[in-house]
């Protein structure tokens, strides 16, 4: 009972030293930290904090979930909550947006946050506040987040499978959908690390490597030996529901750190587009820091805020319910 309780203070403590730190007034065009201090009575980071926490704690890979979520819909007509849109032709219905959820915990937060200051705390802010406290409750960085965005009232399957990269996107052509959204090509390996160095991958999205990359009938030999027959077990040519962790580095799954760009040096990359960025002469230089220095975790920060800074829209409506438009 005694230890329960040390445990709960010090996690009450982490808490309150984390959102403290929010309080800086840093801030990014019409966006800035604190943005609804003096618009809502209560702490909106507070209330968001807790909920993602107490989600966490029966279920690990809401952390992949999040960070999959921040990326789709940043990446499809800016950070703008469109995602969450409810909607036959909707983002969210598209077949690169199949495996992304985590909707239902969105829900959980805004109708808290609308009890609390109706009307007040946009959808798009929230998918951003929640994924950084799922990074920082998977053992990555806390880094500031600017909120202030508005909710936008469009979405598109058409737009979302012509924004989002598939897996077998070349490097170069990685390094330009990136810059066409503001974001460098450094952005880019770490994002595309971060985002998958916690979660899973199903054995469909990476088969071919397995057995017949590019039409030769044979594996990709890019990848490491043993890896592959681990994978081939876990998948077989036939199909399976299966999958793999995205971060091969034994006991780095659910964490938010560099193990994946230690994975993919060895030739364990799941996906083609994550073992291209480990000998692509663009990124490799920025895999190889990012596998064997300690910065992986600040810089990982930076470039979410890069991600969050996209495409933002500072007037408009606020959603009262983030699945469809007031």
């Amino acid at each position: 009972m005694a230890r329960a309780r040390a445990s709960s203070s010090s996690t009450t403590t982490l808490a309150i030293v984390l959102l403290c730190m929010t309080l800086v007034g840093q801030s990014y065009g019409q966006l800035k930290q604190n943005y609804y201090a003096g618009r809502c009575s209560a702490n909106v980071e507070s209330v968001i904090y807790d909920i993602v926490s107490k989600a966490y704690q029966t279920d690990k890979t809401i952390v992949a979930a999040l960070l999959r979520m921040q990326f789709h819909d940043c990446f499809v007509g800016g950070c703008d909550a469109s995602i969450l849109l409810d909607g036959s032709n909707a983002e969210k219905n598209a077949p690169s947006n199949g495996s992304v959820r985590g909707y239902e915990l969105i829900d959980a937060i805004k109708a808290r946050l609308e009890q609390l200051c109706p009307g007040v705390v946009s959808c798009a802010d929230i998918i951003v506040v929640a994924t950084r406290v799922a990074v920082a409750l998977a053992q990555g960085n806390w880094y500031i987040v600017e909120t202030g965005r508005k909710d936008g009232y469009f979405s598109s399957i058409t737009e979302a499978e012509k924004n989002l990269p598939p897996p077998t996107i070349s490097v170069s052509n990685a390094i330009r959908l990136f810059g066409s959204k503001g974001l460098s090509a450094n952005d880019f390996v770490l994002l595309l690390g971060g985002g998958h160095t916690v979660g899973a991958i199903h054995c469909s999205k990476f088969l071919d490597r397995l057995y017949n990359y590019q039409n030769t009938g044979r594996a990709d030999p890019s990848m490491n030996s043993a890896t592959l027959t681990s994978f081939r077990q876990r998948c077989p040519s036939t199909g399976s529901n299966n999958f793999v962790y995205a971060d091969q580095t034994v006991g780095s799954e659910y964490r938010v750190d560099n193990g994946f760009y230690k994975a993919i040096s060895l030739g364990k990359g799941v996906l083609e587009i994550d073992q291209r960025i480990a000998s692509d002469v663009q990124t490799k230089s920025t895999v190889s820091r990012l596998a064997y220095s300690g910065d992986f975790a600040t810089q990982f920060g930076y470039a979410m805020i890069n991600l969050g800074r996209v495409g933002v829209l500072t007037q408009g409506p606020v959603r009262r319910n983030c699945r469809r438009n007031n």
